[in-house]
């Protein structure tokens, strides 16, 4: 009896074991640097799927790349008219969004994932935003993190690239991504998924640096770390501006 249950086990493992795929991935940088002259940059993503078997049959590897900015609260309002003059008026605060996020696949999501995995891996942009603790005060809370998901899309803070991930034999993959000049700093997920059946048969996370460095960087330490130097120095560059365009112009008129 014994001998036929762990018969009966091994044949169930079977199907998993053979359909056991992982990802080996490659970056084309580590980190990313933002100067005072930083208008962008492009990230390529590439990488390999390691199996000890042949390549199933009878269902297709699809693969699926996020890249998450540092998360953060984010509060929504939406602007109605009252007596002539636009004002806020209702508004929802997300517990977390992410301040950059952008997903690759090798085709359109619904048809390669399903509703119970985006829930459980958070893959599609609308998973990506937090709702809870939203403001129970609004109905329409759907309608703020459109309008929010909207508004990050026109300035590339959130993208979504169906069928950009390009597929070799089932075996390599690679993709690129657009990253704008209105970067937060911060730690930034990267994310690879394999999927079968609509089903994340492995996945695969890592992590890129974006930071500040030269002059943007001396500025931003000394003005979060040293606030009345840095007024200070700010008002002598004014005062300084000011007198040398004054100069300058008396010296044109005369």
């Amino acid at each position: 009896m014994r001998r036929r249950a762990i018969l009966c086990l091994a044949l169930l493992l079977a199907p998993l074991a053979a359909w056991t795929e992982e990802v080996v991935l490659g970056l084309s940088q580590d980190e990313v640097a933002i100067t005072a002259t930083f208008d962008g940059s492009t990230l390529l993503i590439f990488g390999a799927v390691k199996r000890e078997t042949p390549i199933p049959t009878g269902s297709s590897l699809e693969v699926i790349m996020t890249l998450t900015g540092p998360a953060e609260p984010v509060d929504v309002r939406r602007k109605s008219r009252r007596m002539g003059i636009w004002v806020n008026t209702d508004g929802v605060e997300l517990s977390s969004a992410p301040s950059f996020y952008a997903v690759a696949s090798t085709a359109p999501l619904a048809d390669i994932l399903s509703a119970t995995e985006d829930l459980r891996h958070r893959i599609t942009v609308h998973r990506a935003l937090s709702t809870v603790g939203a403001s129970t005060a609004v109905t329409d809370v759907a309608n703020f993190t459109d309008a929010l998901i909207r508004i990050r899309t026109d300035e590339e803070l959130y993208q979504s690239r169906e069928s950009a991930v390009k597929l070799d034999e089932e075996t390599l993959f690679r993709t690129s991504l657009d990253l704008p000049a209105n970067l937060v700093e911060g730690s930034y997920s990267t994310r690879i998924f394999l999927l079968r059946d609509k089903q994340v048969v492995d996945r695969y996370d890592t992590t890129i640096e974006v930071h500040k460095v030269g002059l943007e960087r001396w500025l931003f330490t000394l003005a979060h770390e040293k606030p009345l130097v840095y007024g200070i120095m700010s008002l002598v560059i004014a005062i300084v501006a000011g007198w040398s365009a004054s100069a300058a112009f008396r010296m044109f008129q005369s």
